[in-house]
């Protein structure tokens, strides 16, 4: 009955899809949390940084509104990057960020550019601001259809995100056809949610200063373990970045996310060891799923592994490594058929998954 208050376009989106919470899996699958190996929403397996664990607990100030401009983790995010505090704008994980870039852009008839497969948020989160969607699907190997991205600019599109690396299969784009991109006219956001496991492929954040179409997003959830308090954050030209300021939410980053932000960038070796740590297992687990005939891997910059079931059918794999207390993720969706992702864990994990995967080989 309530229908006739949403608005049209609303009623028409295909929702983005999550992964399942640990906690709500382990009371369907009558499984102990701790007994569950999650290798399924690229996380941190390491957990909270402990400097951010200490400031959570030492948490004097969550009953007063946080600083909308999150000035002091703004300021050590400066310090780090070696950029001017300007330029950098605080979400409440990327995802907000890319909601109010949309926001801040466009919306009902304006055209975004897509290149699927990706990172499903892109979409969906265009189809809730209305935008039409120019969808330039990727090459087989993944690899971006530079003249297709060309030939939407030039039918109006004003706005392209672009994962880098790219989720769910973990390629970079070469420097080559990045600046290709960023010559056109067009907005240029780049998401390197996934940049500190991409060993040798520098960051695009320094060439914002030199830029105005260019946008760099990051993120504290995968390389900073702080997935569950939603962390992120944006290097913007000056005016976009004033611009965002004026239409977030005044308290959009909690006093609790702060902490833990300052934690993490207080944690700074630890946190790249971790991260050494997983690409080692990265190219220890690739060597291994090699190994299997009937799975086909792709190569990866990043904290995941994507496969290809040449044998056997993926969604059956899933459900049998889920009975086992291993969650990874499943893809059946165009470009993507008969595909599984696993996150990097910890070696004793990763163990056990490959154990398992060697269990269920036709």
């Amino acid at each position: 009955m309530g229908d006739k208050f949403i608005k049209d376009h609303i009623q028409r989106i295909k929702p983005y899809e999550p992964v399942i919470p640990i906690d709500v899996l382990s009371n369907e699958l009558g499984i102990p949390v701790d007994q569950l190996i999650k290798l399924d929403a690229n996380e941190n397996p390491y957990g909270m940084p402990p400097t951010a664990q200490k400031n959570l607990g030492n948490l004097l100030l969550g009953h007063i509104y946080p600083d909308p401009e999150a000035r002091y983790l703004k300021e050590r995010l400066a310090e780090v990057l070696g950029i001017p505090f300007s330029n950098i704008v605080v979400g409440a994980g990327s995802d907000e960020l890319i909601d109010l870039i949309m926001r801040m852009t466009g919306g009902p008839g304006e055209k975004v550019i897509n290149c699927p497969p990706t990172f499903g948020f892109y979409k969906a989160n265009a189809q809730v601001n209305n935008f039409d969607v120019i969808e330039v699907r990727r090459k087989p190997d993944f690899s971006l259809d530079f003249p297709e991205i060309e030939k939407a600019v030039e039918e109006g599109a004003k706005l392209i995100f672009l994962a880098n690396p790219n989720n769910p299969d973990g390629s970079l784009i070469p420097l080559r056809v990045l600046n290709q991109i960023l010559s056109l006219p067009t907005l240029v956001v780049i998401d390197e949610a996934y940049i500190e496991f991409a060993q040798g492929y520098p960051s695009l954040v320094p060439e914002v200063l030199q830029r105005d179409n260019l946008i760099v997003l990051r993120t504290f959830s995968k390389w900073g373990g702080l997935a569950g308090l939603r962390l992120g954050y944006g290097i913007f030209p000056e005016a976009l970045a004033r611009a965002i300021m004026k239409i977030k939410q005044p308290y959009n980053v909690s006093v609790s996310a702060s902490q833990a932000g300052l934690g993490a960038l207080e944690d700074l070796d630890l946190l790249n060891e971790r991260a050494n740590k997983m690409i080692l297992e990265r190219e220890r687990l690739m060597e291994r799923l090699k190994s299997l005939d009937y799975l086909s891997p792709y190569p990866t910059n990043t904290n995941f592994i994507l496969i290809k079931v040449i044998d056997g059918d993926a969604y059956q794999i899933q459900q049998a490594l889920i009975e086992r207390g291993i969650l990874i993720r499943y893809f059946n969706t165009p470009g993507l058929d008969d595909h599984i992702r696993i996150s990097i864990g910890k070696p004793e994990d990763n163990n056990q998954l490959l154990a398992a995967l060697e269990d269920l080989q036709p």
